[in-house]
This record gives C-alpha cells, sequence and structure tokens, in this order.
C-alpha cells in the first residue's frame, strides 16, 4: 500500500437524525481524516476529485476521491508532509504542499511531484495547533502565486513563489505571520494573520503596502479571528467572537456588520452569495447565511457532531498576555466549505470515534437557502 494506490469507495448515505439532511460519509477508515482547513478548495473546478488527508497508511497522506467512481487514490508517500499544507490549485491539476523545508506539488494526473523551493535551513511552523502551528498556505486564483510562511533568525517570513518559473521572493518579515489568503478578485493582494490580539492584515503581492485593515478592540476584549475574502466585494469578513461576523472592506476599511449567531468557521461560496460557518459554545450545527444582506439570519443545515475540542474556546480572549498552549486539534473542527460549484458542502467530523470526511449536497436539501 502506497503511492498510487487505489482504495474502493467507502462512501455511506445517511439521514441527520434532527433536520433529515441526507448525508454522505465519504472515508470509513479507524484513522484520522480531513480535508483542507475551511477557507482552501476541497475541490477542483472540475469537480472530479475530493482531495484531503488520510492517516490510513500510518502518517498524514495526501488522497483523492475519484468522484465518477467514488475510488479513492492514494497521491502521495511520505513522512515529512505538513498535512495542514495542503492547497488543491483551483483547476485541480496539481496540489501544493510543503514537507520538510521544500515547498512541492504533485500533478494530480500523473502524480509527479516537484519541488519548486528548497527553504534550506528554516523552520517552517511554530509549535502548537493553531495559527502559525497549522502551516497553512495560499493559492491565488488563477493557481499562479503561493504564498508560504517560514521562520528564520526569530522571525516569520512571507514568501510568495512564482508557480511558472519557481522563482520565490521573501515579500514580509515581522513578528508572526499566519492564515495567508490571496483576495480572490485581486491575485495581487494578500490577507495574512498577524499576533493573536491584532491579526487582520493585508499586503501587496510584491511586499508594498503592508497595512493592518482593522484593529482589534481590546478595551471591549474583541476576539478577532477566522478571516475569509468575500469573493466579488473586496471584503474580509472576520469572526467577532461569539459575537457574530463583520466585514471590512480592504480599500475603504468600512466596517459592516454579516451575522450576529455564533459562527465559528465561515466561507462562502466561488460567488460570494452564500455562507457556510460551523458553531461551538453552543453547538447548533453548520449554518447557512447571506453574507450581503447585514442580517446574516441563519439557516440550520445539518449537525456534526464533532467534539470541537478546544476549551479556551469556551472564555473571554485568551492571549492579552501573549499565546498560551492550547489542545485544540483541528481535525476536531468539522471546517465546512463549499464545493467549487456551489452544490456541496465538506465537512470534517470524528462523530464516530475518528475524524471521517462528509459532503452533503445542497440542491436536495430544504433548510438551503
Amino acid at each position: 500500500m502506497g503511492k498510487g494506490n487505489c482504495y474502493p469507495s467507502e462512501s455511506m448515505y445517511f439521514h441527520d437524525r434532527r433536520t433529515h439532511a441526507r448525508i454522505r460519509q465519504v472515508t470509513n477508515h479507524p484513522s484520522i481524516h480531513h480535508h483542507p482547513f475551511f477557507m482552501i478548495p476541497a475541490y477542483g473546478e472540475d469537480m472530479k476529485a475530493l482531495f484531503f488527508i488520510s492517516h490510513r497508511t500510518g502518517s498524514p497522506q495526501i488522497f483523492a476521491e475519484q468522484r465518477s467512481m467514488g475510488k479513492l487514490l492514494q497521491l502521495t508517500d511520505r513522512d515529512d508532509l505538513a498535512e495542514w499544507s495542503i492547497h488543491p490549485s483551483f483547476n485541480g491539476s496539481h496540489v501544493y504542499f510543503t514537507a520538510g523545508t521544500g515547498c512541492w506539488r504533485i500533478d494530480t494526473a500523473t502524480l509527479e511531484e516537484e519541488m519548486l523551493v528548497d527553504l534550506g535551513q528554516v523552520q517552517m511552523r511554530e509549535g502548537g495547533m493553531i495559527a502559525a502551528g497549522m502551516g497553512t498556505t495560499a493559492l491565488s486564483r488563477d493557481n499562479r502565486w503561493w504564498a508560504v510562511r517560514y521562520t528564520e533568525g526569530g522571525l516569520a517570513c512571507l514568501a510568495v513563489i512564482d508557480t511558472v518559473t519557481g522563482y520565490m521572493d521573501t515579500i514580509l518579515r515581522r513578528d508572526e505571520i499566519s492564515h495567508m489568503q490571496f483576495c480572490p478578485d485581486d491575485a495581487n493582494l494578500l490577507f495574512y494573520a498577524g499576533p493573536l490580539h491584532d491579526r487582520v492584515w493585508v499586503i501587496h503581492r510584491d511586499g508594498s503596502g503592508n497595512r493592518r485593515l482593522y484593529e482589534r478592540d481590546a478595551a471591549n476584549k474583541e476576539w478577532i479571528t477566522h478571516e475569509t475574502w468575500i469573493p466579488g466585494t473586496h471584503e474580509l469578513a472576520f469572526v467577532d467572537w461569539q459575537r457574530g461576523i463583520r466585514s471590512v472592506h480592504a480599500d475603504t476599511r468600512e466596517v459592516r456588520q454579516v451575522t450576529t449567531f455564533n459562527a465559528w468557521h465561515a466561507v462562502c461560496n466561488r460567488e460570494g452569495t452564500l455562507m457556510v460557518a460551523d458553531t461551538n459554545f453552543h453547538d447548533i450545527g453548520l449554518q447557512l447565511f447571506d453574507p450581503l444582506d447585514r442580517i446574516g439570519a441563519p439557516s440550520l443545515l445539518c449537525y456534526p457532531d464533532a467534539t470541537n475540542r478546544g476549551d479556551h474556546w469556551g472564555g473571554p480572549f485568551p492571549y492579552d498576555n501573549g499565546p498560551i498552549p492550547v489542545y485544540a486539534p483541528q481535525h476536531t473542527h468539522p471546517h465546512p466549505s463549499f464545493s467549487a460549484d456551489g452544490h456541496f458542502i465538506v465537512y470534517t467530523s470524528d462523530a464516530s470515534g475518528y475524524a471521517q470526511v462528509y459532503e452533503i449536497d445542497l440542491r436536495g436539501c430544504a433548510h438551503s437557502l
């Protein structure tokens, strides 16, 4: 069993016992599985594959469900894969990832792996389970630019790699950098999360224009987290935990309310017309809502029943005096996200005892907006 091995379909269907939504369980092996982080696509635009991580071989590896047949294809066989670094290209032709101190991509048709950059003697991830400890990466919507972060000389570094030429430019060095995201409407603009108490920053791809987009209200103990772009608007949505979601315009810095329920990880579809979020403290299931009407009335989709590990989420902002150790294994969080065509939502849940990947078809769901 290794790279190129094809496993039979593990699909099983069931209905949510409270909403009666029909859900497909994609994986069923007794090991950890999860799709990419919530703001990273799990599907290519051609909808031929659903990409995910599986630990079934004893270490995290990239897999793809071949949707026409349901078979599960193992794409990698490595002992150094950073599992939360994976970023499928938007056209589905490659999956980008970091492994060791290398920045790699794999051709999803041939399974040929190519190292674009070897960063040498650097640290790719910080310690812990959140933010810079995850090592997420970002790819521009045109698949041309790939952003990665690393640590060198005690500073966090943000690098942008040209996926055509392989040229890398380190555009920023500062105290903390994580969760980079290219604006879906402008490949020259990136969001990145700064320190936990000062997260919301944007920068141009050439390193110019580094600026704070939103300043946290420390006096009111705001907990700003889980930022994502709203396509078509130049707005960056951010969670004001647990008071809902607001957005800030990248050009005017105008702030508006998006929704007021306890949205946790939230992301838009490709058109920016619908948003999905998981919830916590208290878990009220996956919710759909309109990100544009300034009301954001939630509509219940289903209950993942994930364990949502991370007790720190149940209290006030805990980082005023710097980072704290937290136990928050990311595969216990649903992290819902839309498919490229907007018809499906993928999420992860460990309700069965092992984290598995699930998919719900919105076209047959009475609760969709």
